[in-house]
């Protein structure tokens, strides 16, 4: 789940120690996370993430992604440590009930990742702004396939896509649902996106592109009353879209905090080599 780009932190690599004070405790509904949050408690004075400097987050990858969306919603962006009590962690720690949070964030490496910036405009001529953090993917709410025009940078790329949708992702989102449509995986400092088509049908022999991060990318949907196209941003859907815009919003910068040995841009690099 990933600048669409990423820089290092001013954290990274550096010892932290000191650098939190104030600390936010949030965790998911799921019964594992209620468990740590319950027994996490005990270990400190924790306050609200309004009033945090850092935030240690537990359950999935879902749960921090949703933290992090709140975080950017009330313009109040802090590191955020996350360990694992949901599903899928890939954003996050591992999770030790005997191990003591405070250190190990005092040994914590921070990357920063920037978010895209979507403006979808719907049928009816509404726009809205949305942020994904993983990936903006565009999707046939019906039978018929979508038809979809590519624009990259000024020029239109690809006249008429065909196919179930399309898809934007960040080198963080590079592992998720980017990967399971085939496309690439991107490493973390690549300054990358990856324009992925979902079961594209024409042009049959597109595969998808690898993009320079800071370039826009426009996807106009065709014949929308025919073949109705849903927007989704992360978490977020909208549907009976006409167009949406992806740029990087370097506004929103993140910071995910991880143990040492045990960094986000590892973690892609492993994927790559994952067999099972």
């Amino acid at each position: 789940m990933d600048n669409a780009t990423t820089t290092d932190s001013p954290l990274d690599g550096h010892d932290i120690k000191g650098a939190f004070e104030k600390i936010a405790l949030v965790a998911s509904d799921a019964d594992r996370a209620q468990e740590a949050f319950a027994h996490l408690s005990q270990q400190r004075d924790w306050v609200p993430l309004d009033k945090a400097d850092a935030v240690v987050v537990l359950g999935g990858d879902g749960y921090m992604l949703h933290t992090l969306h709140r975080m950017i919603d009330m313009r109040r962006i802090v590191p955020a440590y996350g360990m694992n009590r949901g599903t899928v962690g890939f954003l996050m720690n591992r999770y030790d009930a005997r191990a003591n949070v405070m250190r190990r964030l005092e040994k914590a490496r921070g990357k920063t990742i920037s978010p895209l910036r979507v403006t979808a405009v719907t049928q009816d001529g509404e726009m809205h702004k949305l942020c994904a953090i993983n990936e903006l993917s565009l999707l046939r709410e019906t039978r018929q396939t979508a038809k979809i025009e590519v624009t990259v940078g000024s020029r239109v790329r690809i006249e008429e896509l065909v196919g179930d949708g399309i898809l934007v992702s960040t080198p963080a989102g590079s592992t998720a649902y980017n990967l399971s449509a085939n496309g690439p995986i991107l490493p973390l400092d690549s300054r990358l996106l990856a324009l992925t088509p979902i079961s594209p049908f024409r042009p049959r022999r597109w595969r998808g592109a690898i993009l320079p991060a800071e370039m826009r990318i426009t996807l106009r949907v065709l014949e929308p009353k025919k073949r109705p196209v849903a927007a989704v941003a992360d978490q977020k859907e909208l549907r009976d879209i006409a167009e949406v815009i992806v740029e990087i919003d370097h506004a929103n910068e993140l910071e995910l905090l991880f143990d040492p040995g045990q960094s986000l841009a590892e973690r892609i690099v492993s994927e790559q080599f994952a067999v099972d």
